[in-house]
This record gives C-alpha cells, sequence and structure tokens, in this order.
C-alpha cells in the first residue's frame, strides 16, 4: 500500500510570505487522515511548522503517520525550509514517540497551573515594587538577548532568533511597561533588587513571559519567592490559571515548577532538515 499527501487547497501565500497548505493523508487514493503544514510565524519562511497531524483511528499503528510527517519534511524542503517544528500534547504519547522516532528534539515545553483564591505570601522581608522607568531600557535589553541565545543554542539560525526576540517583545510590549495586561516587577529582600517578573494576562489566565533571579543572588530561593509573586498578583487579578515555558535543559528552572505544582501541557519539538 502507497501512503501519500493529496491537496485540499491551494498553496496558501500571505503578503509576508508566509505559506500554509492542507493536504489528505491517503493511502492508495483511500483518505486517512489530514495534515496542515505552514511556514513559522515567528522565524519566517525559513521555519516549517506541522500545525496538525491526524490519522484516523483504524488506521493508526500501521505506519500511515511516519510516511505522512516524512512526506510533509519533503515539502517543506521544497519551499526552502531549512527546519520543522511540531507542538505535541503533553497527553499524545503516541504522537511524542513518533517524533522522537523521526529525529526531533525537545526544544520547549508548556507548563500550566491552576490557581485558588487567596494569594501566597512572599517569605519575610521580600516584597516587590514596579519596574522603574530608568530600569526598563537595560531590562529590555537583557531580556531580548536572553532569550534570542535561548533559541540559538537550540537549533535556531542566530540572526532569525535575533529577530524574533525583538518581533515579541515589540509585540507584547508596544508601550514598554505601561503595555496594558502586561506586569514588570521588581522583588527585592531587605531592600536589595535580587529579581525581575514580567507577568501579562488574558482572559482567565496568566502567563509568566520573564522571570529571572539576578546573578549575584541566584541559588538562595529568590526564584521561588518570583514565583510566588506570578501567582499572587495572578490570584489579584481574579486569574484561574498561570502558565510559562522553560526551555530544554535548564533543569533546575523545571524542578522549580514541578515543585510548585506546574504540569506540562505539551511540548515543543524541532528538526533540522539536511
Amino acid at each position: 500500500m502507497t501512503t501519500t499527501l493529496r491537496p485540499t487547497e491551494p498553496l496558501q501565500r500571505a503578503a509576508d510570505g508566509a505559506l500554509s497548505r492542507r493536504y489528505q493523508v491517503c493511502v492508495n487514493s483511500r483518505p486517512v487522515g489530514g495534515i496542515h503544514l505552514s511556514t513559522h510565524p515567528g522565524f519566517g519562511p525559513s521555519v516549517a511548522r506541522i500545525e496538525d497531524l491526524r490519522i484516523e483511528e483504524a488506521d493508526r499503528r500501521r505506519g500511515r503517520g511516519t510516511v505522512a510527517a516524512l512526506a510533509a519534511e519533503e515539502v517543506a524542503r521544497s519551499w526552502g525550509c531549512r527546519t520543522i517544528e511540531t507542538r505535541i500534547p503533553a497527553d499524545a504519547e503516541g504522537a511524542l514517540r513518533l517524533a522522537t522516532a523521526l529525529g526531533y528534539l525537545h526544544r520547549n515545553r508548556g507548563m500550566e497551573k491552576p490557581l485558588g483564591t487567596v494569594a501566597p505570601e512572599l517569605p519575610p522581608g521580600t516584597r516587590s515594587r514596579p519596574l522603574a522607568e530608568d530600569e526598563y531600557g537595560p531590562w529590555r535589553r537583557h531580556g531580548v538577548d536572553e532569550y534570542a541565545r535561548s533559541w540559538s543554542n537550540r537549533g535556531a539560525d542566530e540572526a532569525e532568533a535575533r529577530a524574533k526576540a525583538e518581533r515579541d517583545t515589540e509585540h507584547l510590549l508596544p508601550h514598554g511597561r505601561n503595555t496594558e495586561d502586561m506586569l514588570l516587577s521588581v522583588l527585592e529582600h531587605e531592600g536589595t533588587r535580587v529579581g525581575t517578573l514580567w507577568l501579562g494576562f488574558h482572559q482567565d489566565r496568566a502567563y509568566v513571559y520573564d522571570v529571572e533571579t539576578d546573578e549575584a543572588f541566584r541559588g538562595r530561593g529568590h526564584g521561588r519567592s518570583l514565583m510566588l509573586l506570578a501567582e499572587a498578583q495572578a490570584v489579584a487579578a481574579g486569574k484561574r490559571v498561570i502558565g510559562l515555558n522553560v526551555f530544554a535543559g535548564n533543569t533546575p528552572a523545571e524542578r522549580l515548577y514541578e515543585s510548585l505544582g506546574y504540569v506540562t501541557v505539551g511540548y515543543s519539538m524541532y528538526k533540522n532538515l539536511l
């Protein structure tokens, strides 16, 4: 039997050069599923993304998904893409095994935690304050540098990683520290600055965009205090869920989040197209 991809729409071309197309997955011309392939909205046309891959239940565990994914890689190569990515829900164990078997690498994962109605208290001697105007510029530059480095250290082209970091930050903070639904905070302990927190709100959810303990004060529990501050701010804003992203290999952060009750909700995987 032959597994192939059959387009169900013309190739979609956006004004910025982004590409997208949906396909049926067919076995001897019989539809058994579907796949949606596009270029990455953040990295641009050099990175492809499998938005969705679905095989009907009766045709699973027969290699259909494997062939469909490999065929999608060939399409991505024909588009000129150098890398392909996909995001896999944490409970999709079969999809995670398939991606790993095909050579996809874990880049980052999303984590979430349900919130109660009582805000946690910060440790004695610890308090927060808004990020000051004269602190914003250095904080932003440092954040863009670190965010770009996190992507380039995990397979992204350095120039593309830098451009993505700049675009994402500008998109999320168009009005700097005065952007609506964004809180930029400094954590102080005994009157000394020890770290920063960037928390955003959307509908009933809060999201930790960036959290960092200043280098001279790491290993003293301030990272936990920053996360407690994030929860307290989210509860005060009436949010019911708080989420974050953690890059692969950041073991101390992963352990901290897990100890605080965060659970993994999805994995982002990537593969270089040689």
